[in-house]
């Protein structure tokens, strides 16, 4: 997990896929390197079961913004909503403190 004392940025995706899923995972590690790349990413988290739920961390609003409009995510939403979601949700929220525990 992020070891980060400032307040940063989660973006918390959550979608259902629907019956084509040809080259989503490939898509999907493309993005992530992309995304690993951008100015203000921090880490990300993803999990798929039935559900899906992808929360990447960013320093600010400006760079949440910045990828979004990133071109090749750009491309990358564009062919999820046409073939590979049914639906998807975006919830962008500020995080304020963070604890965890490992035993």
């Amino acid at each position: 997990m992020i070891q980060n004392f400032e307040p940063y940025y989660a973006v918390i995706f959550t979608s259902t896929q629907n019956e084509n899923i040809e080259g989503y995972g490939e898509m999907a590690d493309k993005m992530e390197e992309f995304a690993k790349r951008q100015d203000g990413f921090l880490g990300i988290d993803s999990a798929r079961e039935g559900i899906g739920l992808t929360v990447s961390y960013w320093s600010s609003l400006e760079s949440i913004k910045n990828w979004k409009q990133h071109s090749e995510h750009l491309i990358a939403q564009q062919k999820g909503r046409k073939d590979w979601y049914s639906w998807y949700n975006v919830r962008i929220c500020k995080v304020e403190r963070e604890y965890d525990f490992n035993s």
